[in-house]
């Protein structure tokens, strides 16, 4: 087998390669950049260096204190870039989105456990993903009782590093939005600390630069609890995510898989990062949409509350179908209570499956609300099984929480998932709950109690996978209470996401602000609470994913109604530019008394697009300075309202900018440049 560990290499033409000898190492790289791993002289397996296309080196791998991506404890032994390893072998593999993969093989010195390094790379994306397994060879249980599951630990030079972050949304611990965090590390031991995953501070997502703008990205697809530290050391700047409240037991001749991570390079702002983050996950990770529609323009009964029934419903469906709408969503309170999971006979005495077919019938698909995590504590699920409920409950709308992480209940949840979409012909799911992963240490489980944060990230994964494989062509939208599990585990399972939970006009904006430098714009989705038909309010939802309404329809008068016409109607002739284009943040974070400015530039179709917001700024008009135009190509630039148009060049447009009127105190307008083929 050793023999053969040289010939490991993609075809000449195409741009991703895998290269291999006993000197230098692997070299795993594409038409975009390069990572190097190596085994020293005394068996130790180390990360050597991130270069550019063209091989100048980025970050660089300490000799005197290395890192690896084998960094795990396994009961009380600790296995890292210090422990020596023997290779054992390798394969490459075809990830399922296009990608090329490689898998190296060690074992220890013992021959007591096998790991297993699955690298992934794709064509066009500075980004190297990576995922640990580790099989028990032993004849005895053992425990996985810790995982760094990024461990990169670049070289220090003499300069300062900036370490940018965002945080998640939550109502609970004083409350969040999306703010984006940027510390200066520039001292022996100062450090940042990230607490991430479901009901945790921050995304999945970091990004660090030098002064000269070379970056690095990092990013992990956990949405348990997981624990990042980036410290400035004396020689080293140690990158580490650690998995929280690892105690996983592994029987013999089994695998413990440890997350996913992927890291990369970058050369620019923190715009750039995150364009580069977007378009690996759009590539790599996220699921693929096959309607050229999404994404789509719904409307939400929310704006109801829980006081929903059918003939409400069939006029705010009527009404929104000729808005354009083009999904129209059910959410809580449609069926008996949490955990019984049949529609409420008194609010829909015709039956839940017949209002589908009405919704299918005006041309929109049928959306419901189901919460996977939570049981009323009288539901029929709980008087049968009370050892279901979670030891730490909370409290999702007088609900208790579920034990996801246990089998029986995981059952449980995928076949109610499966009859609910089957019976009642549903499109789109709005996944709900409080803290998906929930800290459950209940004993007599199907898990141990102390390994709650891996299981339950594995239940919810499990629930997902299971309910989506038997029911294909179903849209998963994600929820935690808003967007407080905000992760690439989150990508890989779901279309969208929710980002804040109807904060209004101005939240909505800042929310959008901050999740939109890790996630693509269709991770950004926005409910727009009732509020007035004007073009502040409507154009502060409209940029990033789906626009959902909450408004109730039938209490707008024609003239609003209209006016919504025609808001929906731009909406969507913007949505596929945006999705596929980079997101350009042109102000500080949206703030009453400011005009803030969002931009997109689609490369593809050479078109930016702007949303500026006047949030009773003092000025009426606001000087925009598009960012990422082609300097010498010609644009011409209109409005949503404005009846100006200019034609200008990049170069212009950059440098000079266009005035652009805001004439009330809360106004908003669209700016479009969109190359003039010569």
């Amino acid at each position: 087998m050793l023999g053969s560990l040289t010939s490991i290499k993609t075809q000449v033409e195409d741009p991703v390669y895998f290269r291999y000898n006993d000197t230098s190492g692997w070299l795993i790289g594409n038409d975009q950049f390069s990572a190097r791993f190596r085994m020293e002289a005394n068996s130790t397996f180390r990360w050597v260096n991130l270069t550019d296309s063209f091989g100048a080196v980025l970050w660089e791998g300490s000799q005197a204190e290395p890192s690896s991506p084998i960094d795990l404890r396994i009961d009380n032994t600790i296995i890292n870039a210090k422990t020596p390893l023997r290779l054992v072998g390798q394969r490459g593999f075809v990830t399922p989105k296009g990608g090329k993969g490689l898998a190296i093989s060690f074992r220890d010195m013992a021959q007591l456990y096998e790991f297993e390094l699955l690298f992934e790379i794709h064509a066009g994306h500075p980004i190297l993903h990576q995922q640990l397994r580790v099989k028990n060879l032993r004849g005895t249980r053992v425990y996985l009782r810790a995982n760094d599951i990024v461990s990169y630990a670049p070289r220090i030079e003499d300069v300062d590093y900036r370490v940018f972050r965002v945080n998640q949304w939550s109502v609970l611990n004083g409350g969040r939005n999306f703010e984006t965090l940027s510390t200066t590390l520039n001292q022996r031991l100062q450090r940042v600390t990230m607490v991430t995953g479901a009901g945790g501070l921050q995304c999945t997502w970091v990004a660090i630069a030098k002064p000269d703008n070379v970056g690095l990205i990092a990013g992990w697809e956990f949405d348990g609890r997981a624990d990042a530290l980036i410290q400035r050391n004396d020689s080293i700047l140690d990158i580490g995510v650690n998995v929280a409240s690892l105690m996983h037991p592994v029987e013999p001749q089994t695998w413990y898989e440890a997350p996913a991570s992927f890291v990369g390079v970058f050369v620019g702002d923190w715009d750039e990062a995150g364009y580069r983050t977007q378009r690996y996950a759009e590539a790599a990770l996220a699921p693929k949409v096959e309607d050229p529609k999404f994404p789509y323009i719904a409307w939400d009964s929310w704006g109801y509350e829980k006081a929903i029934d059918e003939v409400k419903l069939r006029r705010e469906a009527d009404l929104a179908a000729a808005s354009g709408a083009e999904l129209f969503i059910v959410d809580l309170g449609w069926a008996k209570q949490m955990g019984d999971w049949e529609a409420d006979p008194e609010k829909f005495p015709s039956g839940m499956r017949a209002f589908s077919d009405y919704v299918h019938s005006k041309g929109m698909k049928f959306g419901l609300h189901y919460v996977i995590s939570e049981a009323m504590a009288d539901s029929k699920v709980l008087q049968d099984h009370p050892d279901w409920a979670c030891s730490t409950n909370y409290n999702y709308h007088g609900a208790k929480s579920l034990a996801l992480g246990h089998k029986p209940v995981q059952d449980w949840v995928i076949e109610q998932g499966v009859r609910i979409i089957r019976d009642y012909n549903v499109d789109w799911i709005l996944q709900d709950g409080q803290t998906m992963v929930k800290q459950c240490t209940n004993s007599g489980l199907s898990y141990d109690p102390r390994d709650w944060n891996y299981s339950g990230d594995e239940g919810l994964n499990r629930i997902l996978r299971e309910i989506q494989a038997q029911t294909p062509g179903v849209v998963w939208e994600n929820c935690a209470n808003g967007g407080n599990m905000m992760t690439f585990s989150m990508v890989r399972n779901y279309v969208t996401s929710i980002t804040n939970d109807a904060s209004g006009s101005l939240g909505a904006r800042q929310g959008l602000f901050g999740a939109s430098f890790p996630f693509p714009p269709r991770y950004t989705d926005r409910y727009m609470p009732d509020v007035p038909m004007t073009d502040y309010n409507t154009r502060s939802f409209m940029f990033g994913g789906p626009w959902i309404m909450m408004n109730r329809l039938a209490d707008l008068n024609p003239d609003a109604l209209n006016f919504l016409k025609n808001e929906i109607q731009s909406y969507k002739a913007m949505r596929g530019s945006i999705t596929d284009g980079k997101v350009l943040h042109l102000t500080l974070r949206p703030a009453l008394g400011r005009t803030d400015a969002i931009q997109s530039y689609n490369p593809a179709l050479d078109e930016a697009i702007a949303v500026v917001t006047r949030d009773a700024a003092i000025s009426d008009r606001y000087t925009l300075r598009f960012r990422d135009l082609m300097p010498a190509n010609t644009y011409r630039v209109s409005f949503a309202d404005d009846r100006r148009i200019f034609t200008m060049t990049g170069d212009q447009l950059m440098r000079s900018g266009v005035s652009v009127n805001l004439p009330e105190r809360e106004s908003g307008e669209i700016v479009y440049a969109r190359r003039m083929v010569q």
